[in-house]
């Protein structure tokens, strides 16, 4: 199956589900005599977890809340040729209490690489792993603090390199520090994130334990213009090293691009993120941008049901 299939399905199914929300919307919806008034009654309170596409929220979710979520992050372009991966997580989350909520997740890799500098060309899809995301609400944003700060760790195991599609054994964890605001109450947010991510694999041509980190900040600002969309802008910068406490530098870019969620019903949540490689550098590389460690496009799509 080509990858280029399962682009199209998904965007297929967003455009679906933006449809039926609009179309419901535009023929239940009367209009309002004050305009105003109504605003301020039917704009209730947000989560802002999948606000800022590739940058967290702090919110986690209401105690007790379970949910399915299908999430889709593709990678696009590198240095010469035709280079596509996409991954595709099927993911059970609970918020067993007020202040943790965890996520199990499968991993599928699609790959589609042809005269890409540095890589075998590829076409496939495979099982490529499973993860786990914790995260522990040590401030909840309301009326009696301004922001929300949480903290997470994404422990995962790997069988498939995510760069390259060949076989590996692989071990890594993100971690983020999560800070988000409310400017506006109830219509504009702002999220800060500050991620660090170490990683050992062991690719199977050569046998030999690799090791590898990344570190990154990240900011997102979100305006609702509705009271089930909301749109926005997020801002990523990134530094690849060797070694799990950076000790070589091989890399930066810098990502910027538009974010947008929709809250199709109240227990359905589409979210969606695209970013583009705007600045960067790879060592030994005099070439504009990093595309040696980093993509040239990025996109994310999530689906959660929520029950």
């Amino acid at each position: 199956m080509h990858i280029d299939r399962f682009a199209r399905a998904g965007m297929m199914a967003a455009l679906f589900f933006v449809a039926t929300d609009f179309g419901a919307r535009a023929q239940g919806a009367p209009p309002a005599p004050n305009p105003g008034a109504q605003a301020a009654a039917v704009f209730h309170e947000a989560e802002s977890k999948y606000m800022f596409g590739f940058i967290d929220g702090a919110d986690i979710g209401n105690e007790g809340e379970k949910s399915f979520e299908y999430e889709s992050t593709g990678s696009f372009q590198k240095r010469g040729g035709r280079y596509t991966a996409i991954e595709n997580e099927f993911e059970f989350e609970h918020v067993p209490t007020q202040n943790f909520a965890y996520e199990l997740s499968a991993h599928v890799l699609s790959h589609a690489i042809s005269g890409v500098e540095d890589l075998d060309d590829r076409n496939s899809t495979q099982f490529s792993g499973a993860s786990a995301k914790l995260r522990y609400l040590i401030i909840g944003r309301g009326p009696s603090s301004p922001f929300g700060l949480t903290v997470s760790a994404e422990p995962e195991w790997s069988r498939i390199d995510d760069t390259d599609g060949s076989q590996v054994q692989a071990y890594s964890s993100e971690f983020r520090i999560v800070a988000d605001a409310e400017l506006i109450t109830n219509r504009l947010f702002a999220a800060i994130n500050l991620v660090y991510e170490p990683e050992t694999a062991k690719p199977a041509d050569t046998g030999m334990w690799e090791r590898s980190s990344s570190a990154g900040v990240g900011a997102g600002l979100t305006y609702r213009i509705t009271p089930t969309w909301a749109m926005g802008v997020a801002a990523e910068y990134d530094r690849a090293y060797d070694g799990l406490v950076f000790q070589t530098f091989d890399g930066r870019a810098l990502f910027v691009g538009p974010t947008l969620q929709i809250n199709i019903t109240r227990k359905v949540l589409l979210a969606a993120a695209f970013m583009a490689q705007v600045a960067g550098h790879a060592v030994d590389d005099p070439r504009p941008l990093d595309l040696t460690n980093f993509e040239r496009y990025r996109a994310n799509l999530k689906l959660e049901f929520e029950f």
